[in-house]
């Protein structure tokens, strides 16, 4: 009788181990791994305000969205095309050119 009363007690144990299992499972099935979480959301925040705020390295790389307009704005060259022969139409800028950029005035 007492290997009886203790096989029903492993029995309950893992039953009960299989549920808590099968709780956590749904519990962490609701959460979407795509959204970002609000300390991840501050984080991006943060570091593109540090990058907006940097000053300008002798060598750039184009990000989305810029011009040389921006970036001469941005870094105080209004030569960047006379220093980079390799852009042959201002208007053909594209994320990941690497440009050189001589500040004539340091932010």
């Amino acid at each position: 009788m007492a290997c009886v009363s203790s096989s029903t007690a492993m029995a309950e144990r893992i039953s009960w181990y299989c549920t808590l299992l099968v709780a956590l499972m749904l519990a962490l099935s609701c959460c979407d791994p795509g959204e970002p979480s609000l300390a991840e959301l501050g984080a991006v925040i943060r570091q593109k305000n540090r990058d907006l705020n940097r000053p300008c390295d002798e060598i750039y790389l184009v990000r989305e969205g810029e011009t040389l307009q921006t970036i001469g704005d941005k870094c105080g060259d209004p030569y960047i095309v006379e220093q980079n022969p390799h852009i042959h139409d201002p208007d053909d800028v594209f994320p990941g050119l690497v440009i050189k950029i001589t500040p004539s005035n340091k932010r």
